[in-house]
């Protein structure tokens, strides 16, 4: 939370020229503390509202964009990475909490209603993630930016939940085998923090790939 913290009030003072960056970079901050804070002042820093941005058009130290394709650094594929991440960990911790408060399960298993469910919420708010990146960046439509947003973030969104998803299982059935950890108690939360951190490395090849196709943006 103290990385959170950090990465929040100086957002106040100095916003991100891409709105949706000002939530990314804290949320990225709850699974991934400490290294996210470091990411954001060597990075995000110069994604400020006034800073040089658009291709062609930077200048020493700024962030170029654009979406036709090509080889794409591992940089900026983890920049990419960070947004689906994001919608994924704000889903997911807002979604634990609240399959465990009502006791939802799926074929009376609390861990498949949490695969089932986790993945909706990830998939929707990453969705909207993407598309607050993509739309305003190309001008499109409401449609034509969603079914954008869809086509960049659906196949990465996956690949993030399936890492997650494995760390799950072996939390779930190799790690606390007798006595399962659940939301109410700080050992799962840290558990999950490093779950969303296996879905960060096995979404970032993933990204990466879209990033070559044109399918989601280059940033960096």
């Amino acid at each position: 939370m103290a990385s959170v913290v950090i990465i929040a009030v100086d957002e106040m003072r100095n916003p991100q020229k891409m709105g949706v960056m000002n939530v990314v970079w804290p949320a990225t901050a709850l699974y991934l503390p400490v290294v996210t804070v470091w990411w954001y002042w060597r990075v995000g820093r110069r994604m400020v509202q006034g800073a040089p941005e658009m291709m062609g058009e930077s200048g020493h130290g700024s962030i170029t964009m654009d979406h036709d394709g090509g080889a794409a650094t591992w940089a900026q594929s983890a920049l990419a990475t960070s947004h689906c991440g994001a919608g994924c960990a704000l889903a997911d911790l807002a979604m634990e909490y609240l399959l465990f408060a009502l006791g939802v399960t799926v074929a009376g298993s609390a861990l498949l209603a949490s695969f089932v469910w986790d993945f909706v919420a990830a998939w929707s708010l990453g969705i909207a993630f993407q598309y607050f990146t993509i739309q305003p960046m190309r001008h499109l439509s409401v449609r034509d930016g969603l079914m954008a947003a869809i086509k960049a973030d659906t196949l990465s969104i996956t690949a993030f939940q399936v890492g997650m998803y494995g760390w799950m299982v072996l939390m779930h059935f190799v790690l606390f085998p007798m006595a399962h950890v659940e939301p109410n108690r700080a050992a799962y939360w840290l558990m999950m923090q490093v779950a969303m951190v296996c879905g960060f490395l096995t979404s970032l090849p993933m990204n990466r790939w879209l990033i070559m196709l044109g399918w989601k943006e280059k940033m960096g």
